[in-house]
């Protein structure tokens, strides 16, 4: 049985994981299912559909494990596995399909905003309003990283589009922050 106190060392853990090792299997999944089940809720506004997500999302790490070259992070390397998933779970949901509206990008005046005085589950709450497409291609980009070329190659759109739907998203979050700002000067004052 492999020694559990070689968990702490990154390279101890994945050999673990590889041998079939249940404890350092375990002490993967312990180690980042509270973070990877926050992606997962950020792709996916159901709780459920996003620990499903999560789970199939740990089960194609240990499958691919053997494949984790060992260069760059592994935490990223995990993370790029959990965020296909969600987005295979969006693809294959017939209702939580990516819709992509075809708008004027003029209908969102470029406003101010200021997010100072916003809590972080403020800010979560409003990203998980928006529609499917938005939402994803927000996380995608502006979260995770990605550039509208691998989002337009993941979800099987346009770089355009892509752009077209992140800009879309950031101004109906702006629109919905002062609209709460507004609320909040109201009550308050």
């Amino acid at each position: 049985m492999f020694n559990s106190t070689n968990f702490s060392d990154e390279a101890g853990l994945i050999k673990g994981c590889l041998k079939g090792d249940r404890l350092a299997q375990r002490h993967l999944y312990e180690s980042y299912s509270g973070k990877f089940l926050a992606i997962c809720i950020r792709y996916l506004k159901d709780r459920e559909h996003a620990e499903d997500v999560m789970i199939e999302g740990f089960m194609k790490i240990f499958e691919k494990l053997s494949q984790y070259q060992g260069t760059g992070s592994f935490e990223g390397w995990m993370k790029r596995i959990i965020v296909t998933q969600a987005l295979m779970k969006l693809r294959s949901n017939k209702h939580l399909m990516m819709e992509v509206n075809v708008e004027d990008d003029t209908a969102y005046p470029d406003h101010h905003y200021e997010t100072n005085h916003m809590e972080v589950e403020e800010l979560m709450n409003l990203l998980q309003a928006l529609p499917v497409g938005y939402r994803t291609v927000f996380n995608l980009y502006a979260i995770e990283g990605y550039s509208h070329k691998e989002i337009g190659d993941l979800l099987g759109i346009t770089e355009s589009t892509s752009k077209s739907q992140l800009n879309r998203a950031r101004n109906v979050l702006k629109d919905r922050i002062i609209a709460q700002q507004i609320k909040e000067r109201k009550i308050n004052g």
